[in-house]
């Protein structure tokens, strides 16, 4: 196999994409190990993806791929691929490189699956419109898929300019308490006040994703930060500020400043699946007060010596917190004993009624 050799002008092309020296290097060593029979391999970025066709930012332009089934992993957005430009018939993707992050939850279609949202991208942006309830829960659920997926965490909470100063600092202070050290940031994308503390996030070779439900300001968030309108938008409903799914793709958009944005559809299941690090990050106090518990296998119940529950009982820690941990934690494992039963399913062989199928 003769594999396209990256020049100088081809990387210049690939550059506002992301493409740098590391990327190159795990490229490469992909295609390498990938034995593909095709004679000549472009380089290309993933910039959306849709039941038919892996759309491809390659040296020459965008490609419309299709994407081989039996394909591991399955390209998403974010991703670097070998792309096989093909004849009349069309290109093919022929190989994905390593992923430095992957943002996962668990399939929403209730598979026992993990579903990759994005990969390689450095910041996790979890945005939150200040025009409606902030749900804690919500909250702890985007930061533990941030803090799993190997990315930096943010939260940024929109529409400031829709609510008086007392309601912001309010909401402001009780994601505080959330979220731990984890930077937030509070804007609005109409004025422009506090964007550029993310825009500083933006710079060339960085991807940062936006992560949050619908009508909370993303696509607006993104018009701003790429100078025109690149995304549609739509207002909220007035009567429970519920936003219409104006965004219906994952989409890489290359800002002329620099650095990269991925917009993502809302998203209303934030499943958890194989998060173990990421739980433990996002609720990194109630981990500390575990480890004096009595009993190393403490379940922060009703066990003597908890240092969890004496925490709860002294005040120095909301229960409805560790309420949420709880229920987490019970998610996740779970969700690990379906993952271990179906591995035992043989071929072939049908979920029993109950169960979640594939």
């Amino acid at each position: 196999m003769s594999t396209n050799v990256r020049g100088a002008a081809d990387d210049a092309a690939l550059a506002p994409f992301g493409w740098d020296d590391d990327v190159a290097r795990r490229w490469a060593a992909t295609v390498e190990a990938s034995r593909s029979e095709a004679d000549d391999l472009v380089a290309g970025r993933v910039i959306r993806t849709s039941r038919r066709f892996t759309y491809v930012a390659t040296p020459s332009g965008l490609v419309a791929t299709m994407a081989p089934r039996e394909l591991s992993p399955a390209p998403v957005v974010g991703d670097w691929v070998a792309v096989w430009l093909g004849n009349t018939r069309g290109a093919r993707v022929e190989a994905v490189a390593e992923r430095t992050t992957e943002l996962v939850r668990r399939d929403p279609q209730g598979r026992v699956a993990p579903q990759v949202l994005a990969a390689n991208v450095d910041v996790v942006a979890a945005v939150f419109g200040l025009d409606r309830p902030l749900r804690p829960g919500r909250v702890e659920r985007s930061l533990i898929l941030a803090h799993d997926s190997g990315a930096t965490p943010v939260v940024v909470l929109t529409k400031s300019d829709v609510v008086a100063d007392e309601a912001r600092d309010a909401v402001t202070h009780e994601v505080t308490g959330l979220v731990g050290d984890t930077e937030i940031i509070v804007l609005s994308s109409r004025t422009g006040t506090g964007v550029d503390r993310l825009a500083a996030l933006l710079t060339p070779h960085r991807t940062v994703v936006l992560l949050g439900e619908s009508g909370a300001g993303k696509s607006t968030l993104v018009n701003h930060l790429a100078g025109q309108r690149v995304q549609r938008t739509a207002e909220v409903r007035a009567a429970d500020a519920k936003g219409r799914h104006t965004t219906v793709t994952r989409d890489l958009i290359v800002l002329e400043r620099g650095g990269v944005v991925i917009d993502t559809p809302g998203l209303r299941a934030l499943g958890l699946f194989d998060a173990s690090s990421g739980i433990a990050a996002t609720f990194d106090d109630v981990e500390a007060l575990a480890q004096t518990c009595r009993f190393r296998d403490c379940a922060h119940g009703d066990e003597p010596g908890c240092a969890v529950h004496a925490a709860v009982a002294a005040g120095d820690l909301d229960p409805e917190r560790l309420a949420r941990y709880r229920g987490m934690v019970n998610e996740l494992a779970e969700t690990d004993q379906a993952v271990l039963e179906a591995s035992r399913r043989p071929r072939g062989r049908p979920p029993a009624a109950g169960d979640d199928g594939d």
